[in-house]
């Protein structure tokens, strides 16, 4: 979403147009965000409010790939949970209990209010045997007025103190972009991914065997690309750039998109 679509709650350049061009063309799509604190509900509003209108079945958040992949590890287990509405959500609808009572899982999300008492029996779950899971890397997050700790940052915390690593879920997992395939009823071959930032993004995408496009609107610049091992597929200046693409012919015959934060 940010960096891609949205900026600040403003839409980018072309966004909507973009969007409005998959959905004549026909093209199934997903957009794709690390952040697990919204329900897709919440985030198909903002987007609303920016002017772009995109149903909540076309929302994939880390949140509901980590409930995605512990009901398949463990059908209808039991988890603790540190986070918001949007992870607490996506696990009890797969089937989960949420309890501090012998759970198969310790889940880390985001939340603007971590506390010592959570952390600490996070980590004493984890010492007597649950599973460790955090729904994204990331260190940080954006705001207003700067910088905010993530879940990653968190993990990490808890890692020094457990000895115990745990499983990301979100991008750069490629599991997170299979999990959107799956969803989607698409293959790699056939589908494309647009992100903004080299290392989650185009990784993610590269990993997960798809076609990956670098917008210029976010995090990645043009020279930053020259600094990683790997390259994205096609480097565009911003979404509006990627509006003829969709507008062929040709991109109707069951291609899919997803479109990453």
């Amino acid at each position: 979403m940010d960096g891609v679509l949205v900026h600040e709650n403003e839409a980018l350049p072309g966004a909507i147009e973009f969007v409005e061009a998959l959905k004549k063309a026909k093209v199934p799509f997903l957009v794709l965000t690390n952040n697990p604190i919204f329900s897709r509900r919440d985030l198909s509003w903002r987007l609303h409010a920016s002017g772009i209108d995109i149903p909540e079945n076309h929302i994939w958040t880390s949140a509901l790939a980590t409930a995605d992949f512990v009901s398949q590890q463990i059908p209808h287990g039991k988890a603790y949970v540190v986070g918001e509405a949007g992870l607490t959500t996506a696990l009890h609808e797969v089937g989960y209990v949420l309890t501090d009572q012998e759970p198969d899982y310790v889940i880390i999300g985001e939340t603007r209010n971590y506390s010592f008492e959570q952390l600490t029996t996070a980590l004493r779950l984890i010492q007597r045997g649950a599973r460790f899971i955090c729904t994204n890397p990331d260190y940080t997050g954006p705001s207003s007025s700067g910088d905010l700790l993530a879940a990653g940052s968190v993990a990490e915390m808890i890692r020094k103190a457990s000895g115990f690593e745990p499983y990301f879920i979100g991008k750069p997992n490629p599991i997170f972009f299979r999990t959107a395939l799956n969803k989607l009823g698409a293959h790699s071959e056939m589908t494309a991914m647009v992100g903004d930032r080299m290392d989650t993004d185009i990784r993610a995408g590269l990993e997960a065997g798809v076609e990956t496009f670098l917008v210029l609107t976010g995090i990645s610049s043009a020279d930053s690309v020259e600094k990683y091992p790997y390259r994205p597929s096609h480097v565009v200046e911003g979404i509006k750039d990627l509006i003829p693409l969709v507008s062929k012919p040709e991109a109707s015959r069951g291609k899919a998109s997803s479109s990453a934060d």
